[in-house]
């Protein structure tokens, strides 16, 4: 099982994109994490549709691409490493047995084998667009359910950002001018560095402009839709690319 995957390494684009939560892969030797199989097709193992998003856009543009390998439930790749669901107990309702009662030794062993290296891999692109001077626009790229906890979310595409300067205005003021979505600004969730990991991380670490988008989970839950959305986020990209 990999622990991550790589697309277009030395591509030239504007952007790096990163998927945190691609996957819904287990490793074998966790058993399914003691869940039926019904589970891990659920949105508490992964962002569906993402995936598919991020391998689209990372075509549009021509640009590099890192997409984790390994579930959400068996390391959510975007929290700090101190975070109480790092290696959840439980989500959305569902109880998770493989991870209840972890020694620190199995929890540092998940860090060291799935955590790291897809980190790791993202460090590397950036590394390598730095020494070529490409000037990088980091996007994260997420999804969301219809609806949690008996609350709908009328948003099909939502930005999650700090305050302050920064591409999002663009990208947002871009998704509006579309006529015909329902965008959300920090709805349903924003950018908060004690909790997400990724793009404070890599991006704001760096002084890197961001984007972290999280698009409804109904909207993009086929190959066509998935492509659809790709190019109509990719032309509000256009606002920050240059291009």
């Amino acid at each position: 099982m990999m622990t991550h995957r790589v697309l277009r390494p030395y591509a030239t684009g504007p952007f790096l994109f990163l998927c945190d939560h691609a996957s819904n892969e287990i490793p074998v030797e966790l058993s399914g994490l003691g869940l039926p199989p019904a589970e891990l097709v659920r949105h508490i193992a992964w962002d569906i549709g993402a995936a598919g998003v991020t391998e689209g856009l990372s075509g549009i543009f021509d640009s590099p691409t890192v997409l984790c390998g390994t579930s959400r439930l068996v390391i959510d790749c975007n929290r700090q490493l101190h975070a109480a669901d790092l290696i959840p107990e439980s989500s959305d309702g569902t109880a998770i047995p493989g991870n209840l009662n972890l020694s620190t030794a199995a929890r540092n062993a998940r860090i060291e084998q799935w955590f790291q290296p897809y980190h790791q891999a993202v460090e590397e692109a950036l590394l390598q667009r730095e020494a070529s001077r490409a000037k990088t626009v980091v996007v994260s790229v997420h999804s969301m359910t219809p609806s949690l906890a008996g609350q709908k979310r009328p948003w099909q595409i939502s930005l999650s950002r700090l305050s302050g300067p920064g591409p999002a205005e663009a990208v947002l003021a871009a998704l509006r001018a579309q006529g015909d979505i329902v965008v959300g600004d920090n709805q349903p969730y924003n950018l908060d560095p004690d909790v997400d990991y990724s793009v404070p991380f890599h991006a704001i670490r760096r002084g890197l402009e961001y984007i972290q988008v999280e698009f409804r989970q109904d909207e993009i839950n086929d190959v066509t839709a998935q492509q659809r959305w790709a190019e109509r986020f990719a032309r509000a990209l256009s606002a920050v690319s240059g291009l």
